[in-house]
C-alpha cells in the first residue's frame, strides 16, 4: 500500500503523511520468518513495526486438522518474529478463518457443529496465547463479517473466546469495516469490549479508505478515546483515487474527526 522499494523508504513516505508506524503482512510458507534479515535492518534504521497481520489461505480454525496445525505453526513463527522486531507491545493479528465457510451462502450448514467449532478455536487460542506470552507479544483475534467467516463475527463473540481461555496475551481486534456489517451499534460494541481490546484496523463502510464511505468517524474515534484505547489505528483497506494521495490523506482525515484532538 505504501510507495517505496524498502521498508525504510515506505516509512519515509508514511512519516511525511502523518503515520507513526507500519503494519506488516505475514504471508504463509514462513515467508515472514524468511524476511527477518530485512526486518532487523529496518528496525535498526528506526522503522516502527508494531504489528503483523496474517495473510494466508487457511487459519487456525480450519476444518482440516493438518491445515490447523500448519496455521498454528505459522502464527507462532509470526509471533516470534514480531516480538523481536516490533518492540514492546508487539501484536500479531489473525481471524479464526477467512473464506472457509459462510452460513449465508450455499450449502448453509457447515460440516462441523458449533460446539466443535468452539472446541477447535479454544484449543488453538490456548496454544497460541501460551506462545505469545513466552515471546512477550500479543495475539489479537479479529471477528470477520458473516460472508467471510461463520464462527466469529462480532466483538462479543471474540471476547467470549478470549475470556474462556483466560490468558492476558490474547486480546480482540476491532475492524471498522466488519463492525459496520455485524455490530448492532459499533460504539456500544467497542465499549463492551474495551477491557479486551488490543488492536484496531480502520477502513470505511465500503472497505475503501476512511472518508470514502459513510461511517461516523467522530463517534468511533470519540468512543476509542473515551474507553482509553491508546494503541495504533492500522489502515487496512482498498484505495479509491490515486493510491499515494489516498494513503497520504488518511491521517489528516482521522485527526480532523477525532474529537479529542484540539482543532
Amino acid at each position: 500500500m505504501l510507495p517505496g522499494e524498502t521498508l525504510q523508504k515506505k516509512f519515509e513516505f508514511a512519516r511525511r503523511a502523518g503515520y507513526d508506524a507500519i503494519e506488516l503482512r505475514g504471508h504463509g510458507g514462513f515467508a515472514f520468518r524468511d524476511r527477518l534479515g530485512e526486518l532487523r535492518r529496518a528496525a535498526r534504521d528506526g522503522v516502527p513495526m508494531p504489528s503483523v497481520c496474517v495473510d494466508m489461505r487457511h487459519f487456525f480454525g480450519a476444518f482440516d486438522p493438518e491445515l490447523r496445525r500448519d496455521a498454528v505453526a505459522q502464527l507462532k513463527s509470526q509471533l516470534s518474529v514480531i516480538a523481536e522486531v516490533g518492540g514492546p507491545g508487539a501484536v500479531a493479528c489473525t481471524p479464526a478463518s477467512w473464506g472457509m465457510f459462510s452460513r449465508r451462502l450455499p450449502p448453509f450448514e457447515p460440516p462441523r457443529s458449533e460446539e466443535q467449532d468452539r472446541a477447535v478455536l479454544l484449543d488453538g487460542l490456548a496454544e497460541l496465547g501460551e506462545h505469545a506470552a513466552r515471546e512477550g507479544a500479543t495475539l489479537v483475534l479479529e471477528p470477520l463479517n458473516r460472508y467471510e467467516d461463520h464462527m466469529v463475527n462480532r466483538l462479543e463473540q471474540a471476547v467470549d473466546l478470549i475470556g474462556a481461555v483466560g490468558l492476558p496475551s490474547l486480546k480482540v481486534l476491532a475492524d471498522t469495516y466488519h463492525m459496520n456489517i455485524e455490530e448492532d451499534e459499533p460504539t456500544s460494541a467497542l465499549v463492551k469490549a474495551a477491557a479486551h481490546l488490543g488492536h484496531v484496523q480502520v477502513s470505511d463502510s465500503n472497505r475503501f479508505q476512511p472518508g470514502a464511505g459513510h461511517l461516523d468517524w467522530a463517534a468511533l474515534l470519540g468512543t476509542l478515546d473515551a474507553i482509553g484505547y491508546d494503541g495504533h489505528l492500522a489502515l487496512e483497506c482498498r484505495l479509491r483515487g490515486e493510491p499515494a494521495a489516498a494513503v497520504a490523506a488518511v491521517p489528516g482525515f482521522l485527526r480532523r474527526h477525532d474529537v479529542s484532538v484540539p482543532a
